[in-house]
């Protein structure tokens, strides 16, 4: 029972940092230039040429995980599909704080092709599966493990999320929380607009 409550208390301290950390990103990003928006139309010749790094403007590396429930996805393989990935764990106050509003947006655009991956932090299935169940969460929950997809998109903050056009080619990257507002600007820039 004693080491059952130092857990509680250690993953209660634990959400709190994350929580003010994610706050601190927030007023991070909200002081970032605008950067200028990279076309989604590009030629083929043109991806190609590009460099593969977790940055804006260039193609999104390529890695293939597991869902939660087992089934193989590889990013490349989702060319022609506008895509989400959100970096996230299940003791991280502000992804819970996000994940229904990403829910609601898969939703509205799953007839437009729209694929979300949620690349969960190098956690148990038991607890991802928890965690989907209890937000009601029907997009593809990826496992990591190792953290390696974290380490291959160069991940310090939870949330992080990149935004990919059908091209494959990351148009943003958002550190930390985002309201609904900048979701859909997001979106906007890998053309999901209502």
């Amino acid at each position: 029972m004693l080491e059952q409550n130092r857990s509680n208390l250690g993953r209660t301290i634990l959400t709190g940092a994350v929580g003010i950390a994610a706050l601190a990103g927030i007023a991070y990003v909200a002081t970032l230039p605008a950067a200028p928006p990279i076309s989604p139309a590009s030629e083929p010749a043109d991806i190609a040429s590009l460099e593969v790094a977790p940055t804006q403007g260039s193609l999104a590396p390529d890695f293939s995980l597991l869902t939660v429930d087992g089934e193989q996805i590889t990013l490349s393989e989702l060319r022609g599909h506008p895509v989400m990935i959100n970096l996230w764990a299940t003791w991280c106050a502000p992804c819970r704080i996000e994940m229904p509003h990403i829910q609601d947006r898969f939703e509205r655009y799953a007839e437009d092709g729209f694929i979300v991956l949620a690349v969960d932090f190098d956690e148990p299935a038991e607890f991802v599966a928890e965690f989907r169940d209890e937000l009601g969460l029907t997009f593809d929950l990826l496992l990591d493990p190792g953290a390696e997809v974290q380490e291959l998109y160069r991940n310090r903050s939870y949330p992080s999320t990149f935004f990919i056009d059908a091209n494959g080619v990351i148009q943003v990257q958002h550190i930390g929380l985002m309201t609904e507002g900048q979701l859909d600007e997001n979106l906007a820039a890998i053309g999901l607009e209502s």
